[in-house]
C-alpha cells in the first residue's frame, strides 16, 4: 500500500472574508476549517496574506456565468514573504462553480506561491449552495 501524500512543507490559507461580513457573521467558516486542518495535519497556518479588499454580492446569489466575474479583483496578498515560493492548501468551505478558488489561486500565483491545491468541505452545483 502506498503512503498518503505529506503536506508537511504546506502552508494553509483561508479563503478571507470581507470585513463586513465577517462582522455580521462573528467568524470566517474557511478559517476556523483551516484552524482544525492545521491542528490535524501538523502544518502552518497563514491568516494574514490574502485579503478581501471589496464587497461583492454573495456568490450563492448568482448564476454560474455572474460568480467569476463578481469575484475578480477583490483579493490582494498583504506580506508577499510569507507565500513566495510556498506551497498552499487553499481552504474554502464550499466548492460551487470554483469562481472564488480560482480567483483566490490566481492571486497566489501572482504573488509567487510555487503550487496551491484546494482544500474544500462541500460540493454544490449552483443553486444548491443557497441556505
Amino acid at each position: 500500500m502506498d503512503n498518503p501524500p505529506s503536506f508537511a512543507d504546506f502552508l494553509l490559507v483561508p479563503v478571507p472574508l470581507e470585513k463586513k461580513k465577517l462582522k455580521w457573521r462573528g467568524f470566517n467558516q474557511a478559517e476556523e476549517l483551516a484552524k482544525e486542518f492545521s491542528s490535524f495535519l501538523q502544518i502552518p497556518l497563514i491568516l494574514d496574506c490574502l485579503i478581501k479588499i471589496k464587497e461583492t454580492l454573495p456568490q450563492a446569489e448568482l448564476a454560474a456565468e455572474a460568480r467569476e466575474e463578481n469575484i475578480k479583483g477583490v483579493f490582494m496578498i498583504r506580506n508577499q514573504k510569507k507565500v513566495l515560493e510556498k506551497k498552499i492548501l487553499l481552504v474554502d468551505d464550499v466548492y460551487t462553480t470554483g469562481a472564488t478558488m480560482e480567483e483566490c489561486a490566481r492571486v497566489l500565483r501572482k504573488a509567487g506561491a510555487k503550487e496551491i491545491i484546494g482544500l474544500v468541505i462541500a460540493r454544490a452545483k449552483p443553486g444548491q449552495d443557497q441556505f
